[in-house]
C-alpha cells in the first residue's frame, strides 16, 4: 500500500481519492472455519483497508483534502448468510472502521464513507451459479441482480466535492434487497 500511495504521488502530485474495493469471500460453514481462513479474509477485507488509509491519509492530510470509500457489503452490516460468518465479520468490521477513522479525520478535511453492495454481478457472483443467481433476483424487488457500474456511481458520487458535508455513513445499494420484512 505503501508503494501504491508513493505512485500515486509520484504520477499525480497529490491523493485525493482512495476507493478501497479489496475483498474475498469464500464460503466456509462456521464448523468448517480453521484460523488460518479467519486470518487470510481479515487480512484482505479488514487490514488491506487499514493499510490502504494509512498510506494515503499523510498525502490527505497536507492537501487538507481527502475522500476515502470503503467497500462493505449488506452480508455483516445489515444482513447474514450461512456460510459467510467470517466474511459478515469482515464487513461489518469496516463499517466500525470507517465510522471511528471518519472521526479521526474530519478536522484535516477528510471524508469516509462505505458502500454496502447486495448481490452484484461480478465473476465472483457468477461463480455460484445460475440457481443461485435465480434465487438472489428473485428476493431483490427491483427484480435484477446489480451490476458493477451500480456500485461505481454510488462510489463515484461519495468521492465527489458533492459529497463533502457526507462522513461517516453507509450507502445500501442493493436494489431493495434488505426490504422486505417478511419472506411473502
Amino acid at each position: 500500500m505503501e508503494q501504491m500511495a508513493a505512485t500515486a504521488l509520484e504520477r499525480f502530485g497529490r491523493i485525493d481519492i482512495l476507493a478501497a474495493n479489496a475483498g474475498i469471500f469464500p464460503q466456509i460453514p462456521l464448523a468448517d472455519l480453521r484460523p488460518g481462513d479467519v486470518d487470510s479474509i481479515m487480512a484482505v477485507n479488514v487490514r488491506g483497508a487499514i493499510l490502504a488509509m494509512q498510506a494515503c491519509l499523510p498525502a490527505m492530510t497536507a492537501e487538507g483534502y481527502g475522500r476515502i470509500v470503503l467497500t462493505s457489503s449488506i452480508t455483516g452490516a445489515v444482513v447474514g448468510q450461512p456460510g459467510y460468518a467470517h466474511y459478515g465479520a469482515t464487513k461489518a468490521a469496516l463499517v466500525g472502521l470507517m465510522r471511528s477513522a471518519a472521526l479521526e479525520v474530519a478536522g484535516a478535511g477528510i471524508t469516509i464513507n462505505a458502500v454496502l453492495p447486495g448481490n452484484i454481478r461480478t465473476p465472483g457472483f457468477d461463480g455460484l451459479g445460475p440457481e443461485h443467481a435465480r434465487r438472489m433476483s428473485g428476493a431483490i424487488p427491483l427484480g435484477r441482480v446489480g451490476e458493477p457500474e451500480d456500485v461505481g456511481w454510488a462510489v463515484r458520487f461519495l468521492a465527489s466535492s458533492e459529497a463533502g458535508y457526507i462522513t461517516g455513513q453507509t450507502l445500501v445499494i442493493d436494489g431493495g434487497q434488505v426490504l422486505p420484512e417478511g419472506t411473502d
